[in-house]
């Protein structure tokens, strides 16, 4: 950590910290310790949102944000950060704005960018404590090798629908006792599409900010070194039945970091790493490209009068949600109905974004030889923003 015992505070400081410096086993040195730290949170969503606030009141006196995300209204419901006007605009550069509103006495530093392979090094290492607020295993997997690497103590935090974890991993003790990472606790990631994401699969709005405020918890006890950082074990939380529990995460000695035989020592590919393909062409998802369309060309079609069929991947309460036709096959079932998919016209397959809908038309090219299946280009999101105002974008 920095050096903290020549920090200062201003009065309007010390009116922003009282409730803190009231407290005897934190006071003026805990107080210091956060403005003299320096915390990036990688990302600013359902997670980042609440942490970055909290972070901010405390007083941690350097902020870095990490994230490239326009603001959507999808957005709205849980990341309470952004508001209605915000939609649209640069994620980042809305949570310096709000950010620096909380607080005014401390540095945000924003980095628009992707969290690669290639900068990942660079960016965390100006920082004493990481904070992962991401929804996707490969940037996980990236950020514990980055940290492990950078030897940074690892905040993380995810959740689904009704369920949140949490724990501190690479996290260094006053005995020098180094504890796990996260791929102790998860050696390899899941097979692709396994695990939805909250497009797919949705999230209660409250859970993230409850899981991003214990994460913020838990930035300020390392920093601080007041409390004992959830090391060594994962804190899980469901908000159906209020239940919590702790359970155990221990070292592996296969680990490939820091495990007995060590094989990564750089940054790796971790797209490949977790089974999803490159977008440089060297990898392909399957034997041939998916054909797009985009919802003009689509549009044209329908115009000219041409017979197309379209099918609609996601699940049904999307449905319920936003439509624009087609036949509902959900992704999961897709292989199962064939029979309801023309081979004697243009099919149209569409989800929400795109995402779907392309790994449907990958499984009936690979499995079922079907060649005239095209991918709605942005998908129905895309339709709503070019062609059809009225229908929602959720």
């Amino acid at each position: 950590m920095n050096t903290w015992k020549n920090i200062d505070f201003s009065n309007d400081e010390l009116g922003h910290y009282s409730r803190h410096l009231s407290i005897p086993e934190f006071g003026m040195e805990g107080q210091k310790k956060l403005k003299a730290a320096k915390v990036v949170a990688v990302g600013t969503g359902g997670l980042g949102a609440p942490m970055l606030q909290y972070l901010a009141a405390a007083g941690v006196g350097t902020i870095g944000i990490v994230d490239f995300d326009k603001i959507e209204a999808s957005n709205l419901h849980r990341q309470i950060l952004f508001g209605s006007s915000d939609v649209g605009r640069s994620k980042v550069e809305v949570a310096k704005e709000r950010l620096q509103e909380i607080n005014p006495h401390i540095n945000i530093q924003i980095h628009e960018t992707r969290l690669t392979s290639e900068n990942a090094l660079e960016i965390l290492d100006q920082y004493d404590v990481v904070a992962d607020g991401t929804d996707n295993f490969p940037t996980r997997y990236l950020i514990n090798d980055a940290c492990v690497m950078l030897d940074k103590p690892n905040v993380h935090g995810s959740i689904f629908q009704f369920e949140g974890q949490l724990s501190v991993f690479n996290y260094v003790d006053e005995e020098e006792n180094r504890g796990p990472n996260y791929r102790d606790l998860f050696p390899e990631p899941p097979p692709p599409g396994l695990v939805p994401d909250c497009a797919e699969a949705g999230v209660l709005g409250v859970l993230p900010g409850i899981i991003g405020c214990l994460q913020a918890s838990e930035v300020i006890k390392i920093i601080t070194g007041i409390g004992q950082p959830l090391s060594g074990e994962l804190f899980l939380f469901d908000a159906q039945d209020f239940s919590t529990r702790k359970v155990n995460v221990t070292k592996n000695e296969d680990n490939p970091l820091r495990g007995e035989n060590p094989e990564i020592t750089e940054l790796i590919d971790y797209e490949a790493f977790c089974g999803i393909p490159s977008t440089n062409g060297e990898q392909k998802e399957s034997k041939s490209e998916v054909p797009e369309v985009t919802v003009e060309q689509y549009q044209s079609w329908l115009d000219s009068g041409e017979e197309v069929q379209l099918i609609d991947v996601r699940e049904p309460y999307e449905v319920e949600i936003a439509e624009m036709g087609g036949e509902l096959i959900p992704l999961d079932t897709v292989l199962n109905k064939t029979d309801k998919i023309s081979r004697d016209k243009k099919v149209v397959v569409h989800c929400r974004s795109g995402v779907r809908s392309a790994k449907a038309i990958n499984k009936l090219q690979e499995e079922y030889d079907f060649d005239n299946l095209y991918n709605l280009k942005g998908g129905i999101l895309a339709w709503s923003e070019k062609v059809d105002e009225s229908i929602p974008q959720y």
